[in-house]
């Protein structure tokens, strides 16, 4: 059983773990050579210039200055001076929003952990139940509800408590939905215009025997949106096209690093020795010669096949996206159903072109509703024989049906409730001690951006050849909605949990959501302004 004094080491160690993620971080951050992973979208934005090309060799891959070691955690009080409406405008609402759940946690947290130790922890703290339970247990478990004796009218304070500390989430919770939901609706009135807010992807364009789809769309939209339709651009299979275009930017790639090369040193023509497969043999030749002749070629190969494609009605795909004139016949169209038959001419707010699944564009409506059916089908069967085992389970739920069912068992019932009521709470240092692993040590390391730090280094000293190719190699990376977000129900879980129970937990989870708030913070804002 963990003692005070094991929480008190535990405690050091990640602290002093968090301690120095931040102070490799602020060694690390300001190396010229680690500039474009610490700051790649000021790069992609055309914001910073590299540290490298300029000074003495030395000074190109490691920061002389050495007032800037000094200044290691400026970054915190940087972070926190951002106004939330500037923030907004920069990095987006749902970036602002995803900081306000740490903000949130806090709010809830901090007032119920003062509560807590004013009223529960003495109360608990006060009675000597443990010493005479016979059970194991450590000076942090007299803190907690196991404590209290059985039938003692000082579980009203519990219940009380319970229900305050349920009160005032459910409250700060209704507050922070309207405080969202109005920086949602001010952020959708002020945000720029975009096309896709004018856009409307349509699928299921019928055929017609005396009119191209281009010709059909147009004369739908112009007699049933005649004062808000404005143009449309048809969806092609275009998955060749794909394949030159993207094989035209690697050849444009090696073509610009024999170009660069052969500029730094004119006097020499670099050679492509061997044109044969993995360049294990072949002729030599030219290499700015060779990549010039291919890269021509495949941009007369890319004509012909956009060419042809766009004369071949094969190739169009029974689906465009149509412009209109306002947001609001935008939103009309995109909202209601076209004619009669509700099949044809379907209509939905256009997605960017990256959430664009392009080959289920081609796929017929009849196709699609099998497809749905099948998978109804399957989520049927797998509901109703998951339901089997949940209903025998649930059948044994509590004490007297597994007594009537498994009556041997009988004497052990009457006794494993009420340890396990007792033992519970008495848990909580696992939870402590996990909490300052990932919550304190785990949220530093974040900041230290070490995958991409690796990764960016391995890709420049290995397959950087141009510029392009180190644009690509820097990764922005992002907050991490899809790991962060259940990390954080994690936390409210714990302590809204073990507020009651053992309220000890309580002041490591406020700890987390400070310091997760901090540096997620200043993640954002790294990708905002130089400093």
């Amino acid at each position: 059983m963990a003692t005070l004094s094991d929480i008190g080491v535990a405690a050091a160690i990640n602290i002093l773990s968090a301690f120095a993620f931040f102070l490799a971080f602020a060694i690390l951050r300001i190396q010229p050579v680690n500039d474009r992973v610490y700051f790649p979208k000021w790069y992609l934005k055309g914001l910073r210039c590299s540290p490298l090309a300029n000074g003495a060799f030395v000074s190109k891959f490691v920061n002389l200055d050495f007032r800037t070691y000094a200044r290691f955690l400026n970054w915190m009080p940087a972070a926190l001076q951002m106004p939330e409406p500037e923030l907004i405008d920069h990095a987006g609402l749902d970036s602002a929003v995803y900081l306000r759940i740490y903000l949130l946690g806090l709010k809830i947290f901090v007032p119920i952990a003062f509560l807590a130790f004013t009223i529960m922890v003495p109360v608990n703290w006060t009675n000597n139940t443990l010493e005479h339970s016979g059970l194991t247990f450590s000076d942090i478990d007299k803190l907690s509800i196991s404590n209290i004796p059985n039938g003692s009218l000082r579980f009203w304070t519990h219940l009380v408590m319970a229900y305050a500390f349920t009160f005032w989430t459910c409250y700060v919770l209704k507050r922070e939905y309207e405080i969202v939901a109005s920086m949602r609706l001010h952020f959708l009135a002020s945000e720029q215009r975009h096309p896709d807010q004018f856009t409307v992807l349509v699928k299921n364009v019928p055929p017609d025997p005396d009119e191209s789809v281009s010709e059909l769309v147009e004369h739908f939209f112009l007699v049933n949106h005649p004062e808000h339709y404005l143009s449309h651009q048809l969806v092609y299979n275009a998955n060749k096209l794909s394949e030159l275009v993207n094989e035209k930017k690697k050849i444009q790639n090696w073509l610009d690093y024999y170009q660069n090369k052969y500029e730094r040193n004119p006097s020499k023509r670099p050679l492509l020795m061997q044109t044969g497969f993995l360049g294990l043999w072949g002729e030599s030749v030219d290499a700015v010669d060779f990549y010039t002749a291919k890269n021509e070629r495949l941009s007369r190969d890319i004509f012909l096949e956009r060419e042809k494609i766009t004369s071949d009605p094969k190739s169009i795909m029974a689906a465009a996206f149509v412009s209109f004139k306002t947001r609001w016949g935008a939103a009309v169209c995109a909202q209601t159903q076209q004619c009669r038959n509700p099949t044809i001419w379907l209509t939905e707010w256009a997605p960017e072109p990256r959430d664009v699944y392009w080959e289920n564009l081609s796929i017929p409506f009849v196709f699609l509703t099998i497809r749905r059916l099948i998978v109804a089908v399957a989520f049927f069967f797998l509901t109703f024989f998951f339901v089997i085992p949940i209903a025998i389970v649930q059948s044994l739920a509590n004490i007297e049906s597994i007594e009537k069912a498994l009556p041997f068992l009988k004497p052990i019932i009457e006794v494993i409730p009420k340890t396990i009521g007792a033992s519970i709470p008495m848990k909580a240092t696992f939870f402590i001690t996990y909490i300052m692993v990932d919550g304190w040590a785990g949220v530093a390391a974040e900041i230290l951006r070490l995958k991409p730090l690796i990764i960016y280094h391995l890709k420049n000293f290995f397959l950087v050849k141009t510029e392009k190719d180190r644009e690509e190699a820097m990764d922005p990376g992002t907050i991490g909605f899809n790991t962060g977000e259940p990390q954080i129900q994690l936390y409210f879980l714990l302590g809204l949990v073990y507020a009651i129970v053992t309220p000890i937990l309580l002041p490591f989870v406020i700890v987390f959501f400070a310091l997760a708030y901090v540096v997620f913070r200043h993640q954002v804002r790294i990708d905002i302004f130089p400093e």
